[in-house]
């Protein structure tokens, strides 16, 4: 089917609005985040002042919340993708005796919302000992994160070419090194995608990180923009420079990982 001159203009201008409506605010911040903080530093430096990402990295101690962020992130990604692929491919290659009911409870967790969870959650890791500890942060955010792992790569692993299971079985192989040395190397789109998927819950989860460190010792880097807020009220420009620090990690691992990702989607999209 072959698209007219005026379909593919048109096609064209919509696409450009759309664009210009997503990216409009994402310059506005970077525009205030670059622009002088006082009339002092107007006349003295020139129009682009990096200098704010420096003060707002000292002064909103924004190296310590990231740290705290990437230590919960690692955590989180790892766990979360091992138990998906392994929860996926045994409820995508495989029918056994209960399977849709495991595949409907997995299911339950993406309707159920962190509001109605997270305050019983906090009195039983209390009970525990738990609360204050990265794994208070971590752990519900892995249970979070494997329902939808599960369902991703469930879809996965029934669209994926049988033939391949079926040679490395006769071959020999377990289903152990059938799974990550013949599928999982093969899956790699939807394995990047849903890397980058729990990345980003992770890293601007907000809600879990402050009910379960009360004591404020564990801020990740939502939180910490948020203090940061509460203290430079009237500083917008080092309130948008904060906001750019705690962004640039989830664009930059997508940046690198677009192209994985991207084809991650479209192979996701067309499977049942």
């Amino acid at each position: 089917m072959r698209v007219s001159a005026a379909e593919r203009v048109g096609n064209y201008v919509i696409l450009v609005a759309f664009g210009v409506i997503a990216l409009t605010p994402i310059f506005t911040i970077l525009q205030t985040a670059l622009s002088p903080e006082t009339a002092q530093d107007a006349a003295a430096g020139g129009p682009v002042h990096l200098e704010n990402f420096a003060r707002a990295w000292e002064q909103g101690r924004f190296g310590e919340y990231m740290l705290n962020s990437v230590v919960v992130a690692v955590i989180v990604v790892s766990l979360a993708t091992v138990c998906s692929i392994m929860t996926g491919y045994a409820l995508g290659a495989f029918e056994f005796r209960g399977s849709q009911a495991v595949f409907y409870l997995f299911l339950l967790g993406l309707m159920v919302p962190t509001e109605a969870i997270v305050v019983p959650l906090f009195f039983d890791f209390q009970a525990v000992g738990l609360t204050n500890t990265v794994w208070a942060i971590a752990l519900p955010q892995v249970a979070q994160s494997v329902a939808f792992g599960t369902f991703w790569m469930r879809a996965y692993f029934r669209g994926a070419n049988r033939s391949l299971i079926e040679a490395a079985r006769l071959d020999g192989a377990g289903h152990h090194r059938v799974l990550w040395q013949v599928i999982v190397p093969v899956a790699r789109p939807a394995v990047v995608t849903l890397v980058l998927l729990t990345f980003m819950w992770t890293w601007n989860e907000f809600l879990i990180p402050l009910v379960m460190s009360p004591n404020a010792q564990l801020r990740t880097a939502p939180l910490g923009l948020a203090l940061f807020q509460g203290q430079y009220v009237q500083g917008t420009t080092l309130l948008a420079a904060g906001a750019v620090l705690v962004a640039l990690p989830v664009v930059v691992l997508y940046l690198f990982l677009q192209r994985h990702f991207i084809q991650g989607m479209l192979e996701g999209a067309v499977r049942e």
